[in-house]
């Protein structure tokens, strides 16, 4: 269940609207609906019958409610890296591209400016645990940063961020920061608050650094508590990701490496599919996290889909694009299909990605998990 203000898959389950963790209900649940429908749509045309007979023609219709669907913008520039070294020039025309195509703007400029105002404390997310060469890169995150500032957005309102500071130094975010002249934070060194928190009954041994830990005599916890700086600071998020591929998660993206990194006691999570596939999502819904995703961008400038966290870019294929959207879901999905072909093209086999997050993901409608349902925009 999701702490204060989140939604929740036990609360869909509660409610007899869907089921996740037991997919026999939900086929239950399914079937009834669907034997109701068809009974009710029986008496409608019985009903119409009767009226045409014995009064003026009545038309019957049954309307449908079409599915939902995402928008993805995508910019490809197969130049703007070479040798899986990115020219800082033509990724930032790159992402100023697909900027412009998602958002409808003239001009990068009024594309900010409508995504954020100057009184938002921006926090740009990266990934940087595997590094400049396999995370998000900084060229991607300049371009972005330089963006706002040449928007109008005030520096001191720009805040780069990751869960550890250590990870920011080492891609180079720490130096990337001091020459734009903005700040980079760590969202574990800011600490946690005590008001906002993820709750289940899934306990998890307390490590140093968890909000709990060493407080009383219990070693284990079922609250993942938000970091303060999310809570107290931020106000506006832009999540940065790469194509990377995740051995748990599928993809480090849009949806596992906000909510991982937002929040404390996680090592609980990663000990079955089942575990992380109710928490990535259920986390991202919290309303002091996922509601303040103004966009997510997708470093696509290469696919290494074998090696998680280390750089092997022998299993890494150039693309050259940037993609953007304000479906976390659909992004990461796109990934993931992309990754898989890749690994296909160059015969590698691998476990399969556990889908069930993007799918509970759309149950509390973080998004869309169907690539039929996602319609691409290519820069011209």
């Amino acid at each position: 269940m999701a702490g204060p203000q989140g939604r929740s898959l036990e609360a869909l389950r509660m409610r007899g609207l869907k089921s996740v963790a037991a997919p026999g209900i939900l086929q239950g649940v399914l079937k009834t609906v669907c034997l109701i429908s068809r009974t009710f749509l029986v008496v409608l045309v019985c009903c119409a019958s009767v009226r045409a007979a014995n009064s003026e023609p009545a038309a019957v219709s049954v309307r449908s409610q079409s599915a939902p669907r995402a928008r993805v913008a995508i910019a490809e520039d197969l130049g703007s890296i070479s040798t899986f070294n990115p020219d800082a020039g033509r990724v930032e025309q790159l992402l100023n591209r697909s900027l412009l195509i998602f958002t409808g703007k003239a001009t990068r400029e009024m594309a900010w400016r409508g995504l954020v105002s100057s009184n938002d404390i921006v926090g740009v997310k990266v990934v940087s645990g595997p590094g400049g060469s396999s995370g998000t890169r900084p060229s991607v995150v300049a371009a972005i940063v330089k963006g706002l500032i040449d928007s109008g957005h005030p520096r001191q309102k720009i805040v780069i961020w990751d869960k550890h500071r250590t990870d920011l130094a080492r891609a180079g975010y720490v130096e990337l920061a001091r020459r734009l002249g903005v700040e980079v934070i760590s969202s574990f060194e800011e600490g946690y608050d005590d008001d906002a928190f993820y709750d289940t009954a899934l306990l998890g041994k307390l490590v140093w650094g968890d909000h709990d830990f060493g407080k009383n005599t219990d070693t284990t916890g079922r609250r993942s508590y938000v970091s303060r700086l999310i809570t107290k600071r931020l106000t506006k998020i832009v999540n940065v990701t790469p194509l990377l591929n995740h051995n748990l998660a599928g993809v480090s993206g849009n949806l596992h490496t906000l909510a991982m990194d937002s929040v404390d006691n996680t090592i609980r999570f990663e000990s079955s599919p089942e575990h992380l596939a109710q928490a990535v999502p259920e986390i991202y819904a919290l309303e002091a996290l996922g509601d303040k995703v103004v966009l997510n961008v997708v470093d696509a400038l290469i696919c290494q889909y074998q090696g998680e966290e280390r750089s092997l870019l022998h299993y890494s294929t150039m693309l050259g694009q940037i993609r953007i959207s304000t479906d976390p879901v659909a992004l990461d999905t796109l990934s993931i299909d992309e990754i898989e072909s890749q690994r296909l093209t160059h015969k590698i086999e691998a476990p399969k990605p556990n889908m069930k997050i993007y799918t509970n993901a759309h149950l509390l409608e973080l998004g869309v998990g169907k690539t039929n349902h996602i319609d691409i925009i290519r820069s011209p």
